[in-house]
């Protein structure tokens, strides 16, 4: 398996940039950004990625089951990423944030405080071998899930039966066994996908999905994404820097300006748009 990295990149959380003696050693674009996808070193045999805004944890599946972290407070050499420190031999999955790094065990999940010089846990869970889903990933755990704040641990209603969680900057996308998408968070950008721009602090369904089994989810800053099991694809929420798949409100406003000067564009929010692509 290859893995390649690109976007922000000022803490070297995607890949460690090699200066030549000729390059202006004033000049940082090189670093704060890769535009072209680069294959990360050392990604041999079987990992996983995990990634925050400056932050990246590389989980090797091989062999003695390892984390290792690149970006904001690591201790990055000649090396695209370093050792954590803290035992994880023997994890089998990891989440991390800009605060916290957790992993997940066949019979714990223990969350580790990247900002403490503690040698212990910041909180732990033990897990019964016989409740352990090894279809599940992280950030669902048994009877609720991990929270990349505090506090760490929330528990879930038995009756939405979870199939998968993703965590956005400050919501939750929720998807069921039964294939519905339930919301919660903040939803000052529409990323809850309810119409409005109001915090819930319940799981809700997302109404406009309803009727539709959807089979994954995904969660960024403040926007979310869902797949249908006809391959279509859903987004909703911010779209400032066109991360829905549409031209940001900047640019459709310019093009709107160039093709009709005496139209105006509202100021509605990017949040209340709706996509959906064909994947078939």
């Amino acid at each position: 398996m290859r893995w390649f990295g690109f976007g922000f990149n000022a803490f070297a959380q995607v890949c460690v940039q090699e200066k030549s003696d000729k390059e202006d050693s004033s000049s940082s674009a090189g670093e704060v950004k890769v535009n072209v996808p680069i294959e990360l070193k050392n990604h041999v045999g079987r990992s996983k990625i995990r990634a925050s805004w400056s932050r990246r944890a590389s989980l090797f599946l091989d062999e003695e089951k390892s984390v290792r972290l690149a970006g904001f407070c690591a201790f990055i050499s000649n090396e695209s990423f370093s050792p954590v420190m803290v035992d994880t031999r023997g994890c089998r999955d990891a989440i991390i944030s800009e605060t916290h790094l957790t992993l997940a065990f066949p019979d714990r999940i223990e969350c580790w405080d990247l900002q403490s010089k503690e040698k212990v846990p910041s909180w732990s869970m033990e897990i019964l071998t016989q409740s352990q889903n090894s279809d599940v990933n992280l950030p669902l755990v048994p009877g609720g899930y991990i929270s990349s704040k505090t506090p760490i641990f929330h528990s879930l209603s038995s009756h939405l039966q979870a199939k998968s969680l993703a965590l956005g900057g400050e919501h939750a996308i929720l998807l069921t066994a039964a294939g519905a998408v339930y919301s919660w968070g903040q939803g000052s950008h529409g990323e809850l996908g309810h119409g409005g721009l109001i915090p819930e602090e319940e799981p809700r369904t997302v109404e406009a999905l309803w009727g539709m089994s959807m089979r994954s989810v995904a969660a960024g800053g403040w926007h979310s994404v869902c797949v249908g099991d006809g391959g279509d694809l859903y987004v909703w929420g911010w779209n400032e820097s066109g991360q829905l798949g549409l031209p940001s409100r900047g640019l459709r406003k310019a093009s709107q300006q160039k093709s009709e000067p005496q139209a105006g564009l509202s100021n509605g929010i990017e949040s209340l748009i709706w996509l959906r692509y064909n994947g078939q």
